[in-house]
């Protein structure tokens, strides 16, 4: 199982999480997508139908539809209804229910550092977890650091 986590500093949540679902979903994958709150869910919702001009990303949100189709699923919590082996965390907050999937995105900002590195030094001991950390350079790309 590998957890990567995406340090937000240059780039907001809005621009790196439609890249990480279009990969997952381009690779025959599916993703499910947490958020505590529901105010960003909504907010990811419309997010994922117009991030880009010709972009299109089959999603939808936690019961509205028929979840176990779906290749993207918002939810708030980490409840699999889509039987995605990726999530995304998005909302800073590490779950270790995340640990039951195949690969983990965690995005965290500055506002969740200091849960971040707790979540990365719990997860060292923990057998059959790859850890990585992904920050940004001066140009904007992602770079693994750790």
């Amino acid at each position: 199982m590998q957890v990567d986590f995406y340090h937000l500093t240059a780039t907001p949540l809005d621009r790196a999480l439609p890249q990480i679902a279009e990969k997952v979903v381009a690779g025959g994958g599916r993703l499910l997508i947490v958020a505590g709150e529901p105010a960003q869910r909504e907010a990811l919702d419309r997010l994922l139908w117009s991030y880009a001009p010709a972009s299109f990303l089959p999603h939808a949100q936690l019961g509205q539809g028929d979840d176990t189709v779906q290749p993207v699923l918002i939810a708030p919590d980490v409840n699999a209804a889509n039987r995605a082996r990726n999530v995304a965390l998005v909302d800073g907050v590490w779950r270790d229910d995340a640990l039951d999937f195949d690969r983990a995105f965690h995005f965290f900002d500055d506002d969740r550092i200091r849960e971040a590195r707790l979540a990365w030094k719990a997860l060292a001991d923990r057998d059959g977890v790859q850890r990585r950390y992904w920050k940004q350079n001066d140009a904007g790309r992602w770079e693994q650091a750790a």
